[in-house]
């Protein structure tokens, strides 16, 4: 059921009655449906099971019809199974019903697997969930593959099913979002848990929409009547559900239309309906495009002191349309502020293939200032490209220097020293470490490009990064920071400054630092880690930054960086958050470490950098 169709998403019905199910199949097509969700075993068969032996039930007659009926190839790719709603485990008839319907749920999940169903949807869990929870997680545990939709409904303005017991004192939430975090919390946070949003006829407010962004929605469930009629007589939705539908249109969400035709056109009108606001959705940006497959993607942050970057790496980055316009932008704008005479002297510290040079070399033509450019680079397959850039491209004068720029001896003092170090959080590639061991290069009134950069640190919530990193089944990979763009992602409050640097900085002997970060949540909320940024400021006004606030628009160098933490955290509306950060390093490495201490307390996550760490 993931991604678009031809014609745009993907929609499918809801039947709660299917006389002839190879009937409903072939109609999909020509209905131009994708998919359509049928019950597992007819919604009014209640069954007594009995187990005789092992997993094996007791049984006459068959619960449901045969799979014969269809091929594997329709089970799998456009029946989603919806397990039958009487299956109960309120608190009002659970000790009666509880190892029956845990039978009942069992044989219908198994049956599910035994079609190879790709998807199925189960019913909505009440507010006191742990028996349906504890029946559900078991199958979970034991299916690998299938995904299980549940169905929340976005509104209710009580109890979503009777939770009357004498035993449970909790007054139920009436959040829809509170009543799935408690479903998945119980559910161990399964990657293979998704939400099926029934979308009601009332809208929470606006404000509380964006508590969606970052849970695995797979589907949004239309019934018929919550559509109006427009004058021509075709179904149409309302400006507000207009506008809540089209937030998930980037997030590969299905469409279920639940219910019978409440219009002569039949059910093809919804899904051209629904196809048709999909059409007025403003279509990715060029630089969106570049991004989506990294989208949610993981990625370990480059190390390039300890590793000699590849040629596909430095051709990715050279690509970027705006970086190397800021640098020669702040290049130009030193050489023509009369702080140095010409001839002056340039040095690219960590030339890599080029790109730094060639925007020093434009920078230079443009002010009609004479300069010498050292390009120093210890990437010695880099130096084979530069070698034959000087060749071929003129570049009389550039030296081209085979070095680590921490141990070169210059022959001269450089009046700017330009580099690329920064990392997704700034110090995180070592820049620091790198600038502080060449400011005896520059001339006493030598510049530095960049000449200061910040980090920034957000609250995270994210599901779907969460369960990225739970796959690695160990607590190193929570311990350890990932390059991320985040899609399917939320930020909790605005991201706050972290960590300083300045070049050049006669005090930088000590690069070690420590922050304590407060936040304030506004709503129920899931945090899952934190989200990292960085503001730089090349020279003067010229800056290049991830920093959201001031995002260099269209530049694609860096994505941000990600620190999760092992156990997600509950922040209900109104709490505070503290987290603790440190930048730490010995005489080899350099490494982060952070800790929650509100609402709750958290480990210190990757002490004496045990799991994740820069090498200098």
């Amino acid at each position: 059921m993931d991604g678009d169709s031809p014609q745009g998403v993907k929609v499918g019905v809801l039947r709660y009655c299917v006389p002839d199910l190879s009937n409903a199949v072939h109609e999909l097509t020509d209905k131009q449906l994708d998919f359509i969700c049928v019950p597992l075993a007819h919604p009014r068969f209640e069954r007594r099971l009995t187990k005789v032996s092992g997993n094996t039930l007791s049984r006459q007659l068959p619960f449901t019809r045969s799979d014969v009926l269809l091929g594997s190839n329709h089970w799998s790719t456009v029946i989603v199974g919806m397990i039958s709603p009487w299956i109960s485990f309120d608190d009002s008839d659970l000790q009666v019903n509880l190892s029956n319907n845990r039978l009942a749920l069992d044989e219908e999940i198994s049956w599910a697997k035994h079609l190879s169903l790709s998807a199925i949807l189960i019913p909505k869990p009440s507010w006191n969930c742990a028996a349906y929870a504890s029946a559900l997680n078991q199958n979970l545990l034991e299916t690998n593959y299938m995904q299980i939709w549940v169905t929340i409904p976005l509104t209710h303005p009580k109890p979503l099913r009777s939770t009357t017991s004498s035993t449970s004192q909790e007054t139920p939430s009436t959040d829809a979002w509170d009543y799935w975090n408690k479903f998945r919390t119980l559910c161990e946070h399964s990657s293979r848990l998704f939400v099926a949003l029934e979308v009601t006829a009332d809208l929470p407010p606006q404000e509380e929409w964006n508590n969606w962004v970052g849970e695995p929605v797979k589907v949004l469930i239309l019934p018929t009547t919550s559509f109006l009629t427009n004058p021509k007589g075709f179904p149409v939705l309302s400006k507000m559900h207009q506008q809540f539908v089209s937030k998930f249109f980037d997030f590969n969400v299905s469409f279920v239309i639940a219910g019978y035709p409440s219009h002569p056109q039949g059910v093809s009108v919804y899904q051209t309906y629904i196809n048709y606001l999909y059409s007025k959705h403003p279509p990715l940006t060029q630089t969106q495009k570049y991004e989506r497959p990294y989208w949610d993607y993981l990625q370990s942050p480059l190390q390039p002191l300890m590793d000699n970057l590849e040629s596909q790496t430095y051709e990715v980055f050279e690509k970027d349309p705006v970086k190397y316009k800021k640098y020669e932008e702040a290049v130009y704008q030193a050489l023509i502020s009369g702080k140095f005479k010409a001839p002056g002297v340039l040095m690219v510290l960590g030339a890599g293939r080029g790109p730094l040079v060639r925007a020093s070399l434009r920078a230079s033509k443009r002010a009609h200032f004479t300069l010498h450019i050292y390009a120093v680079e210890k990437n010695p397959n880099a130096i084979v490209t530069l070698l034959n850039m000087k060749r071929f491209l003129g570049w009389s004068n550039v030296d081209i220097i085979s070095a680590d720029m921490r141990t070169w001896v210059a022959p001269t003092k450089a009046d700017i020293i330009v580099s690329e170090l920064l990392g997704s959080f700034g110090d995180n590639e070592l820049s620091p470490e790198c600038l502080a061991g060449v400011t005896h290069h520059l001339k006493e009134n030598g510049i530095s490009i960049p000449s200061a950069y910040t980090s920034y640190l957000a609250p995270l919530s994210s599901h779907k990064l969460y369960n990225e990193v739970k796959t690695f089944k160990d607590a190193a990979h929570f311990e350890t920071a990932y390059v991320v763009q985040f899609h399917n992602a939320r930020i909790l409050d605005d991201p706050k400054p972290c960590f300083s640097f300045i070049h050049p900085d006669p005090d930088s002997g000590d690069l070690t630092r420590f922050t304590t970060l407060k936040f304030k949540i506004k709503h129920n909320s899931l945090m899952h880690g934190f989200a990292g940024y960085f503001d730089a400021t090349l020279y003067e006004d010229v800056h290049i930054s991830i920093y959201p606030p001031t995002f260099t628009q269209g530049m694609f160098s860096w994505f941000p960086i990600y620190f999760p933490i092992q156990v997600p955290i509950y922040l209900p509306a109104g709490c505070e958050v503290e987290v603790n950060f440190w930048r730490l390093e010995s005489s080899k490495k350099v490494w982060y470490e952070w800790c929650v201490t509100k609402p709750t307390m958290t480990l210190i996550h990757n002490a004496r950098g045990r799991s994740y760490t820069i090498d200098k």
